[in-house]
């Protein structure tokens, strides 16, 4: 008869208390202990259910309208989930009705904030508003015009480069669902570029990461990319630039 061994706690396991992440997981035997193991299942299904949820863009746009700016429905050339998972080019840039749209109001702006599913549309749906209920009133007060609000469905990082062009603003910032993680299936990244414009690169943005409440809260994140745009339209710059070349605040 094979005796059952039990379980044994990790001695690091105090320190559980002070992250998500999966450490301390302790032995059975020689094996992890099934509740780890079925824990470890759950968070898998999670991640994936996240990047395949469907993202509701009308009900978030409505929501966002209590900002009391305009709010533009786009979305990008992946007409589908499918594409936008084979296909991240299609994620880049927007499609004809959409282009269309935007280069209607196209104006001079400031700063243009957009809004989309990305990889995680909980994250989008979860976090967007709570960060720019605190975002848009900073950057009144600061005397900055805001393009109307764009909500774009399948969207990549580098699509706030046409978009921004189109409206004709100095500032883009994106805010979409990141990666989904184990511990973390609904992040909300932002990503920050001036003279938006397509053929930007990475080195030439900035991102704040890791938005959720149990990583960088929403609220907070605000303030953190106020002080990047005000940084950008001061040093008319952004990305690696701005990090190398910090400029006082007017």
């Amino acid at each position: 008869m094979t005796r059952r061994l039990p379980a044994r706690a990790d001695p690091w396991h105090a320190l559980r208390s002070l992250t998500p992440a999966r450490i301390a997981l302790g032995r059975a035997g020689s094996s992890l202990p099934t509740h780890e193991v079925l824990d470890f299942a759950l968070a898998h299904a999670r991640a994936r259910d996240a990047v395949h949820a469907p993202f509701d863009a009308s009900a978030l746009a409505q929501s966002l309208g209590s900002l009391g700016l305009p709010v533009l429905q786009t979305a990008t050339a992946a007409g589908n989930r499918t594409d936008y998972l084979h296909r991240p080019d299609w994620g880049r840039r927007l499609d004809d009705a959409s282009r269309a749209e935007l280069a209607r109001h196209g104006s001079s702006y400031h700063v243009c904030l957009i809004v989309s599913d990305g990889l995680s549309a909980w994250a989008a749906e979860r976090h967007a508003l709570p960060l720019l209920e605190v975002l848009v009133p900073a950057l009144r007060s600061a005397d900055l015009c805001l393009a109307p609000l764009v909500v774009v469905r399948h969207g990549r990082v580098a699509v706030e480069d046409e978009i921004g062009q189109l409206l004709g603003a100095q500032v883009a910032v994106i805010l979409l669902g990141e990666r989904p993680g184990l511990a973390a299936p609904d992040s909300l990244g932002a990503y920050l570029v001036f003279d938006p414009r397509p053929g930007r690169t990475d080195a030439e943005r900035n991102c704040v990461s890791n938005i959720r409440p149990r990583g960088l809260p929403p609220e907070a994140a605000a303030w953190v990319l106020q002080r990047l745009i005000l940084l950008s339209l001061a040093s008319q710059t952004s990305g690696l630039a701005l990090g190398e070349k910090p400029a006082a605040l007017p």
